[in-house]
């Protein structure tokens, strides 16, 4: 096949009524067939082409995770067109900045609300025809249209597709801008085809697995699992509502997940954090399991003989305390995937001892999200796997950067050629992440290149393993931010995880208002107690000296997280300046 739409049209005829996609409804969960995702994506597409959607256009969605955003993306491509994806979370102006720039002459918005954001930058949008929305109204000037009073004309659906090159641009995302201005990553229908055929290369999924996703599709991981799951005929349920998450593994009961590590972490804390609110004999029962397990999964990672003493102890674990945590997700997970951000080691453990293992991945935007995975018969914590086929991988020998080669990689940025030639090097992407890999070369990530600190001794430090670490240490802290550059000791900011925290508050007699708790000596206590079990293993100039604990959360909304829920480490250090320069004064 040579493009994404000719991936779709290759599964419909090949399972024309197997499940496709399952989605949330009153009555709780509906299933399209392939077949019914054909009809409705070819009806779209022709609507769409009327309305100017075509070879060499531009298609912005502005969208939450939900099906509609899948069947307007392959409708969009089928046209010939690229889909040029936004955050819901994006602001007005930031909108804008991406629509223009990416020559969008179509948006998709999700509802009123989307639609109302782009109507206050309009004047900024000369070159948008049509807004098209999801659920909403029409407006009186024709400009909003109603996604389900969207034309469906006659015309040759096969013909579009057929015209469709393998390196013609698909899709445009913009990077999340966590270090300047986001650029226009280009990625063609054959890097996406890349990335199906390297998972079904190394048999990772197959038809009789359910796919829950729930991360955001306008981010590149959500993307690759899009496509992915179209190359495997893998039915997908979709629910984009992070506060289903739970909830929803319970019910759909998948047999895998993706997700970015703060999910991980989340669900590891609120753990931790019930069993230390029941204490008493489940706390010590837990705590056991716990130890135990990890000794378990410690042995199996060395490659060594687990006792048979141990063995017998982590059956009675699993029995007690890890069987019931599986359960919790439904009892049929398989394993999840992690990406977008570095998994804490300590998180990865402790899922694997409840039979819940995690093969964390690592990919950029720029390489079409998937590079390298843990494969399920080779975890091996700590790294991010072996690259996936076809990929190539090597260690500059400079500075340690990780350069990769292959199928997957961007075509380039979008108008912006110096910053493209200096990305894709002599054919290599210039990742900005150091590592380092094994014996058998799997890839471990040290940190990013320009997020290490260099304290004004002269040492590294890698503020993310830090970070992750940590919140590992302590169930109530929801984020952490390292900071120490040029500066003669680090420190760093923690803020509270304010719905896993306030039971234990409550039954401490604590204050229930973030601003007064963060500052009571027994919520300091708790997080001080964390940091002193990470320094204990670190280097002296590696250690937390001095921290604080903030009032409100980093969250996308308020600008410190990306929609992927990656510190933004300048928007920190701008809006927490003074905190972070009063760690130094004398």
């Amino acid at each position: 096949m040579s493009s994404i739409p000719s991936l779709l049209r290759d599964r419909i005829a090949a399972t024309p009524d197997a499940e496709a996609y399952r989605v949330p409804s009153d009555d709780g969960w509906i299933s399209l067939s392939w077949r019914e995702v054909g009809d409705r994506v070819r009806g779209l597409a022709l609507g769409l082409a009327k309305l100017g959607s075509g070879p060499g256009a531009r298609v912005s969605i502005l969208c939450s995770t939900r099906l509609e955003w899948i069947l307007c993306d392959l409708a969009v491509l089928a046209t010939g067109a690229a889909t040029t994806t936004i955050y819901p979370s994006n602001t007005a102006a930031e909108s804008a900045f991406i629509i223009s720039d990416s020559g969008s002459t179509i948006v998709i918005a999700e509802n009123d609300d989307q639609v109302a954001k782009l109507e206050s930058v309009r004047k900024e949008l000369p070159g948008v025809s049509h807004v098209i929305v999801i659920d909403g109204t029409p407006s009186d000037d024709g400009w909003v249209i109603p996604l389900d009073s969207v034309p469906a004309d006659e015309g040759d659906y096969d013909a579009m597709v057929d015209a469709i090159a393998q390196d013609d641009l698909a899709t445009l995302i913009y990077t999340s801008g966590t270090t300047g201005r986001p650029k226009g990553v280009e990625l063609t229908h054959d890097n996406w085809l890349y990335t199906a055929d390297a998972v079904r290369e190394i048999n990772l999924i197959s038809p009789s697995d359910l796919h829950f996703l729930w991360l955001p599709l306008s981010h590149s991981f959500g993307k690759l699992l899009e496509v992915v799951m179209i190359g495997q005929g893998v039915p997908t349920a979709i629910d984009g509502r992070l506060d289903k998450i739970a909830e929803n593994l319970g019910v759909l009961r998948p047999t895998f997940m993706a997700a970015a590590p703060r999910i991980f972490e989340k669900i590891h804390n609120t753990v931790v954090a019930n069993m230390r609110n029941e204490g008493g004999l489940k706390l010590r029962i837990f705590e056991w399991a716990r130890k135990t397990g990890i000794r378990v999964v410690r042995a199996r990672q060395r490659g060594v003989p687990v006792p048979i003493t141990t063995r017998i102890e982590y059956a009675l674990a699993d029995r007690l305390v890890f069987a019931k945590l599986r359960e919790r997700f439904g009892g049929r997970i398989r394993y999840f995937i992690s990406g977008a951000a570095p998994l804490s080691q300590d998180i990865a453990e402790f899922f694997d001892a409840a039979g819940l293992t995690i093969l964390e991945g690592y990919g950029l935007t720029e390489s079409s999200a998937g590079t390298f995975l843990n494969r399920p018969e080779s975890v091996k914590f700590g790294t991010v796997g072996l690259p996936f086929p076809g990929t190539e991988v090597r260690i500059a020998d400079d500075d340690g950067e990780i350069l990769i080669k292959g199928r997957g990689i961007m075509r380039g940025y979008h108008n912006l050629p110096e910053d493209t030639a200096e990305a894709l090097e002599d054919g290599w992407l210039h990742t900005g992440d150091i590592g380092e890999l094994d014996d058998v070369g799997r890839l471990r990530i040290t940190d990013r290149k320009k997020e290490l600190i260099k304290t004004s001794g002269g040492k590294y430090v890698a503020p993310t393993y830090l970070e992750g670490k940590i919140k590992a240490a302590c169930p109530y802290v929801s984020h952490v931010f390292v900071h120490g550059d040029r500066r003669n000791y680090v420190t760093c900011l923690v803020t509270l995880d304010m719905e896993v925290v306030r039971p234990w508050a409550q039954a401490q007699s604590l204050p229930l208002d973030p601003e007064e708790l963060r500052e009571h000596p027994r919520m300091r206590a708790e997080v001080e107690k964390a940091i002193q079990q990470v320094n204990a293993g670190e280097a002296s100039y590696a250690t937390v000296k001095k921290f604080a604990i903030l009032g409100s959360d980093f969250t996308v909304e308020t600008g410190e997280l990306t929609a992927s829920l990656k510190i933004k480490r300048k928007a920190v250090e701008e809006r927490y300046g003074s905190v972070l320069d009063g760690f130094y004064d004398a």
